[in-house]
């Protein structure tokens, strides 16, 4: 039971980085470029790819370079990342029943 502790509250740390679990909910839909998560995403460019390189060196996310002219990078889920979904699920129902859209609007104090 010791080592559990360590191990959750490494996953909660990393799962509760600011902006993971949005680009996480992102890429459940399936492959994406930058670009799409960008304009999908509410949050620069320059942090989005900080937290996507955190989550490669995590491996949870696999970054996929084709060379096209231009050259195409896109955005998967890893295997690591895909078992995340029924965990992502579970907290949006969660929220989707206790988090009023009132909380979302609401500074962060």
């Amino acid at each position: 039971m010791e080592n559990l502790c360590p191990r959750f509250e490494k996953a909660m740390g990393l799962l509760s980085t600011r902006w993971v679990g949005l680009i996480l909910f992102d890429l459940l839909k399936g492959t994406k470029r930058f670009s799409e998560m960008e304009a999908d995403l509410p949050i620069s460019g320059r942090l989005l790819s900080d937290r996507l390189k955190l989550l490669e060196k995590e491996g949870i996310v696999n970054r996929n370079i084709y060379s096209e002219f231009p050259v195409r990078i896109e955005y998967t889920l890893s295997d690591k990342g895909k078992d995340l979904a029924p965990v992502i699920k579970e907290i949006q129902c969660w929220a989707d029943q206790y988090v009023t859209l009132e909380e979302t609007t609401e500074q962060n104090v």
